[in-house]
This record gives structure tokens, C-alpha cells and sequence, in this order.
């Protein structure tokens, strides 16, 4: 194996894992400019990703000598017109010091597998319009970008 390489575990995330789950959402957060409003804490990952019974999400994780160094969060979406369910992919990280050793293909690779398990039609996802790197690295994996639809967003406070 090539020692730019590390030896990298693939697996779903347990609850044990939560707290260093919290930690790659933090700096997701601050990579993706939304750290003012990241209201996650280690306790909402327990709760919402594994005790309740029907998880809020679901993620798988890249482990390299027992550190979390990568993660995948992404949820199901039962219903659509296709009559099969899709994967939503809310979030990718890898640790700003394993990028460039393929653990982002690992990660997606896995998520295609538990799509494929599911008899998921599509995975979706959005990237920030200034991720240039992040579009890239899909396109290499073979995903197209949807031009067809726009987002939108309806914030709702309190």
C-alpha cells in the first residue's frame, strides 16, 4: 500500500462515536462559513443519530487508528415520484490533514452501497456554489449537476 495512503475503516457510525461525529460537524461548520448559527452539540448527535428509534440521520464514518478522520451524514427520503426511495446527503468531512487520500470515494462508495441495499433511485445532494473542490471531486465520481431545479429556503424562527 502506498504510504500516502493510511489504512482507513469504513463503517456506520455507532453512539459512541458521537462526540467526535460533533467535532467534524463543528469544522464543517466553520468551513462552510455557517459556524454562527451551528446550534449541534454532542448530546443532539446521541439523541437525533442513535437512540431514538427512527434516527434523524444516519452516517457513516472513516476511522484511521481509532480517530474519526472522515464522515458521511445523510438521511432517507421514502417518498418520491419514482416510487423508490432516495439518500439525501447532508454531510461530507474528511479532517482537513487525510484530504487527498481518497477517503471522500470511500465515504461515497459506501453511501452508494446503502443506497443500493435500500433500492434507493438517487443519492442527492447540494454543494456550496463557491466549492469548486467539492464540485470537482463529485464530478469525478460521476455525478452531474441539476441545473433543472433551484433552492429555496423558508426560515421559520421563533
Amino acid at each position: 500500500m502506498n504510504s500516502d495512503q493510511p489504512l482507513i475503516n469504513i463503517r456506520k457510525a455507532k453512539a459512541s462515536d458521537s462526540e467526535k461525529l460533533w467535532i467534524l460537524m463543528k469544522e464543517l461548520a466553520v468551513f462552510e462559513h455557517y459556524i454562527d448559527s451551528f446550534a449541534i452539540t454532542p448530546e443532539v448527535v446521541l439523541e437525533s443519530g442513535f437512540k431514538k428509534s427512527s434516527p434523524d440521520f444516519y452516517s457513516i464514518v472513516a476511522e484511521h487508528n481509532d480517530a474519526i478522520v472522515g464522515m458521511l451524514v445523510y438521511y432517507f427520503i421514502p417518498y418520491t415520484a419514482q416510487n423508490r426511495p432516495s439518500i439525501y446527503l447532508k454531510e461530507l468531512y474528511v479532517d482537513q490533514n487525510y484530504r487527498g487520500k481518497k477517503i471522500g470515494e470511500q465515504l461515497m462508495a459506501a453511501l452508494r452501497t446503502e443506497a443500493e441495499k435500500n433500492n434507493c433511485g438517487q443519492i442527492k445532494w447540494t454543494v456550496a456554489p463557491w466549492n469548486e473542490a467539492g464540485k470537482k471531486f463529485y464530478e469525478r465520481l460521476g455525478a452531474n449537476e441539476n441545473t433543472e431545479w433551484l433552492n429555496y429556503e423558508w426560515n421559520i424562527s421563533k
